[in-house]
């Protein structure tokens, strides 16, 4: 599996499906495997930020750029294992984790205000002004029970965003 233009093996696909979490059936790797050789386009073995800003639909997310450091330099089966939380048989736990690996902008395990004004920000673009962002903000955190100055963790996290119902899926075209 290490060059890009190999087959893949049923080896190979088991290996995937368990380091995925299984949450794609064997026909869904191959596919995924098509895709991302077609993406791969120096046969390298992984995918680079800039082939992910080939896909339109990536390229044109407003959280693109966020998205871009969590996926730069992605081998195949942690290609499918990130995909994995797009697929319609995931948890909403581990929808909600990448969620906060998004809004975790420097990776220490926790999101301020800052962070949630900059995902915002990207989301919004000129639609609202600044001091609406940090209004919107402030309503949610007390709401939830935060003060501005609040570091969130995980269950924090979830406490106050997992309720918004947000539907992260996408479905794999099998050939």
């Amino acid at each position: 599996m290490g060059n890009a233009s190999s087959m893949l093996t049923q080896y190979d696909i088991d290996e995937v499906q368990e380091h995925s979490g299984y949450l794609f059936s064997q026909q869904e790797i191959v596919a995924l495997y098509k895709r991302f050789c077609q993406l791969d386009r120096n046969a390298k073995g992984f995918i680079s930020a800039d082939e992910f800003l080939s896909i339109p639909e990536f390229s044109l997310n407003p959280l693109s750029q966020r998205l871009q450091r969590m996926l730069d330099g992605l081998n195949f089966k942690d290609f499918v294992a990130f995909l994995s939380s797009f697929s319609q048989k995931a948890s909403p736990q581990q929808k909600m984790e990448l969620i906060f690996r998004v809004y975790d902008v420097d990776s220490k395990g926790r999101v301020n205000l800052k962070d949630l004004l900059e995902v915002l920000r990207d989301l919004t673009g000129s639609f609202m002004s600044e001091e609406q962002r940090e209004q919107v903000l402030n309503h949610m955190l007390e709401e939830a029970g935060y003060m501005r100055d609040a570091s969130l963790v995980f269950d924090d996290f979830v406490k106050i965003l997992g309720k918004s119902g947000m539907k992260m899926e996408v479905e794999v075209p099998i050939d």
